[in-house]
């Protein structure tokens, strides 16, 4: 958990490669299951191309059915889910009835100035997506993509009013999920200035037990 831009999605990618468990996002959920064509699946997707949102219960469903796999008996991490306390409260109910607690929530700090810092300054590659910032990873060649030689952009919303938009939005849904892991005991806060690779070795110690 974390503001946009506080490092979620870095820190996941090598969380998940280090202890080899599986990364889950509803996304992704969504995505896989309409493909599928599973039953949960068909729903949802009737949900999203009439432009709605898809329902806690068959957010849940797919939650359920994704973290009884084999793959998530050693663990599993999840990302963008739960977003709200009646999805907290369900994904409590749901993992203690198929025995898969929930173990840690994992919060990263970060300033405003420095979300902002990092959030304008991200470029894109326009053709093959690889991601670069214009402080902290530059291309070799200003505003060319150092793998495919695509141009690189600026999404939409990477810019300063878009996020004060989406961390209105944070403040406002997800920090109460923050008062309500803490007084499951289950919140872990770290702070996102210490640098990627120091905030991951601080990462692996809490989830090796150190």
């Amino acid at each position: 958990m974390g503001p946009p831009g506080a490092g979620k999605g870095t820190q996941a990618k090598r969380i998940i490669a280090k202890f080899d468990i599986p990364h889950i996002s509803t996304g992704d959920m969504f995505r896989e299951a309409i493909k599928e064509g599973t039953p949960l699946g068909k729903i949802a997707q009737s949900y999203i191309n009439d432009g709605h949102l898809v329902p806690d219960d068959v957010t849940i469903g797919l939650v359920k059915e994704r973290l009884s796999r084999d793959d998530c008996k050693k663990g599993y991490l999840l990302d963008g889910f739960p977003r709200t306390i009646p999805q907290a409260e369900a994904l409590e109910k749901l993992t203690k009835e198929i025995d898969r607690p929930i173990s840690y929530a994992i919060d990263i700090e970060t300033p405003k100035a420095e979300l902002i810092r990092r959030i304008c300054g991200r470029r894109v590659c326009k053709v093959c997506g690889a991601p670069y910032h214009i402080e902290t990873a530059k291309p070799k060649v200003d505003g060319i993509c150092d793998i495919c030689g695509g141009e690189l952009v600026q999404r939409p919303d990477d810019n300063e009013e878009a996020l004060t938009t989406r961390l209105s939005h944070y403040e406002e849904s997800t920090k109460p999920l923050l008062v309500f892991y803490k007084n499951k005991g289950l919140l872990k806060t770290f702070d996102g200035m210490v640098g990627s690779d120091n905030l991951f070795v601080e990462l692996c110690a809490l989830l090796e037990g150190k």
